[in-house]
């Protein structure tokens, strides 16, 4: 059960950001002894791997607040944001952590299946963020990119933490989220509607 948590946790975390999960796992594979990454995934604590995941994260950061850039940027990240969920959930849900003790027991008969369901995981999650971006950059004439982009940046760090260390809250971090969301849609909408009642 929490090697399924853990994997959705890190996938949904990277449908929101790529590479916040495969640096988290990266760096708690290589820093934190109670992490151990399976052997087919020990490529993401290695220090080029790191280094590069940094860089990329960096200009991710910087383009997703950006308006029209971000639509642009999230139009790059549809095939990016899936394969990294399915990297995501792959590692997460079979590694060794404080929580997870033997994590190879539940896909021991199907490898393919975490990948699988991370990409799919990763895939939702950035389509209805690419879909809810550019309605919420209408209303608030592109305010809204920063703002919606942090919150998203947040939430990945921290849906990528809890997964790790506390996979247990990840459904109440997921619902967090998702009540996130519909808050800041339904501010960016009553943006607009005040700004046509001030033009009429």
């Amino acid at each position: 059960m929490f090697e399924i948590l853990t994997g959705t946790g890190l996938a949904v975390a990277a449908g929101l950001n790529a590479y916040i999960p495969l640096l988290t796992l990266g760096l708690a594979g290589r820093f934190l002894d109670f992490v151990e990454l399976p052997p087919a995934w020990s490529w993401l604590s290695n220090e080029w791997v790191l280094g590069i995941l940094g860089v990329l994260l960096v200009i991710e950061i910087i383009a997703d607040k950006i308006p029209v850039v971000d639509s642009v940027n999230d139009w790059i990240q549809t095939m990016v944001r899936p394969a990294a969920g399915g990297i995501a959930f792959g590692t997460g849900s079979t590694s060794a952590t404080a929580v997870v003790q033997d994590p190879a027991s539940i896909f021991s008969s199907n490898a393919w299946v975490p990948i699988a369901i991370g990409i799919v995981l990763a895939l939702a999650t950035h389509v209805t963020k690419m879909a809810s971006r550019p309605a919420m950059n209408a209303a608030t004439f592109g305010a809204a990119a920063p703002v919606v982009s942090t919150f998203e940046d947040v939430s990945s760090a921290v849906l990528s933490v809890l997964a790790l260390l506390l996979p247990v809250l990840v459904v109440a971090a997921l619902a967090g989220l998702t009540v996130g969301f519909v808050m800041l849609f339904r501010r960016a909408r009553h943006h607009r509607a005040q700004r046509r009642a001030l033009s009429l």
